[in-house]
C-alpha cells in the first residue's frame, strides 16, 4: 500500500506537470505521454482496493480469501493500458491530419525529461515490492511505468524534429509512443493471463520437489502442485514414506514437511502435505509386468 500510495504522488505530478506544458505548447506526443502518466497512476486505484479485500478473513463463501481480487486488478491495469494507447492514436492521427508548430520546445524537453526519471525511480520502486511480496499485479503495473519512461524519451525526438521544421515529427512519435504503450500492455497481460491460468514459475517447483525429498523420512515425492493466491502461494504435495511407519510418525514426517517449504519458498504461507506408503519393489515390478501384458 506504501508503494502504492507513493507512485500514485509521484505519476500524478508528473502527469500534471507534463499537461501543463502540452497546454502551452500543443506537442501531441507528450499530451500520448502524459495521458499514459496519469492512466499508470490511477491503475493505483483498483490495485489498492485489491490489497485491501485480501486483507478479509476467509470465509464459507469465500474459503481461500479474497486474494484473486488482484488478478481481477491486474486485468483493469491491462484494460487501462488499452484504452490510453487509443487516446493516444486518437491524438496522433488528428494532428497528422491537421498539422501545427509545436512551440516552448524546450519546455517540451524538460517535461520529457522529467516524464522519464518519474517513471523510472516508480518502476523501479513497484517491480522490486511486486517481486518480494509475490504480486504479479504490481510487477506488471511496474513494467507498465518503465515502458512510459522509455516513451517520455522519445519526446525528445518529436521535440528535436520540430525544432527542424518537421511538422510530422511530432505527431510520427506520438504513434511510435503508442507501439510502446501496446508492447507493455502485451507483456502485462500475458503476465496476468498465467497467474489467471494458475501458473507458477517451475523453478518454485523444482525448489519445493527438492526440499520434500530432503526432508527426514521422505522416500519419494508424488504431485506437487503450488498455486498463487493473490500474492501468496498455497500447495498441496504428496510425499512417499516408509509402508512399514505408523499413522502417528507419517503425520509428524508431513508436518515437517511443510514446516521445510515455509522456511524454503517465503510467499508460500499453508502446504497441505499427504503421506502414502513408498511403493515397494515388487509391487513396481507386477504394475510394470502388468503394463506390458495389457500393452
Amino acid at each position: 500500500m506504501r508503494t502504492l500510495r507513493v507512485s500514485l504522488a509521484a505519476l500524478a505530478l508528473t502527469a500534471c506537470a507534463q499537461l501543463a506544458v502540452v497546454a502551452l505548447s500543443g506537442s501531441v506526443a507528450l499530451l500520448g505521454d502524459a495521458l499514459h502518466n496519469a492512466a499508470d497512476a490511477l491503475t493505483a486505484v483498483p490495485l489498492g482496493v485489491a490489497f485491501i479485500l485480501g486483507r478479509r478473513r476467509p470465509n464459507q463463501r469465500y474459503t481461500y480469501g479474497y486474494g484473486r481480487a488482484e488478478d481481477l486488478a491486474g486485468i483493469v491495469v491491462v484494460l487501462v493500458i488499452a484504452l490510453s494507447s487509443a487516446g493516444a492514436v486518437a491524438a496522433a492521427v488528428q494532428r497528422l491530419l491537421h498539422p501545427r508548430p509545436v512551440t516552448h520546445l524546450a519546455a517540451v524537453a524538460v517535461a520529457a525529461a522529467i516524464g522519464f526519471a518519474g517513471n523510472e525511480l516508480v518502476a523501479r520502486y513497484r517491480i522490486r515490492t511486486g517481486r518480494r511480496i509475490g504480486s504479479a499485479s504490481l510487477v506488471a503495473d511496474g513494467l507498465h511505468a518503465r515502458t512510459d519512461g522509455f516513451t517520455s524519451l522519445a519526446v525528445l525526438l518529436g521535440a528535436g524534429g520540430a525544432a527542424l521544421g518537421w511538422r510530422w515529427a511530432d505527431p510520427a512519435v506520438g504513434l511510435l509512443i503508442t507501439v510502446a504503450i501496446l508492447g507493455a500492455g502485451w507483456q502485462a497481460g500475458r503476465q496476468v493471463l498465467r497467474r489467471l491460468m494458475d501458473s507458477v514459475d517451475p523453478a518454485l517447483t523444482l525448489t519445493a520437489e527438492t526440499t520434500l525429498r530432503a526432508v527426514p523420512g521422505v522416500l519419494g515425492t508424488g504431485q506437487v502442485r503450488l498455486r498463487w493466491i493473490g500474492h501468496r502461494l498455497r500447495g498441496e504435495c504428496d510425499i512417499q514414506v516408509d509402508p512399514e511407519t505408523t499413522a502417528a510418525a507419517a503425520h509428524r514426517v508431513a508436518v515437517e514437511a511443510e514446516h521445510a517449504l515455509i522456511h524454503a519458498i517465503p510467499q508460500l504461507v499453508a502446504a497441505a502435505v499427504h503421506a502414502d506408503p513408498y511403493p515397494a519393489e515388487g509391487a513396481d515390478h507386477h504394475a510394470l509386468l502388468a503394463d506390458h501384458v495389457s500393452g
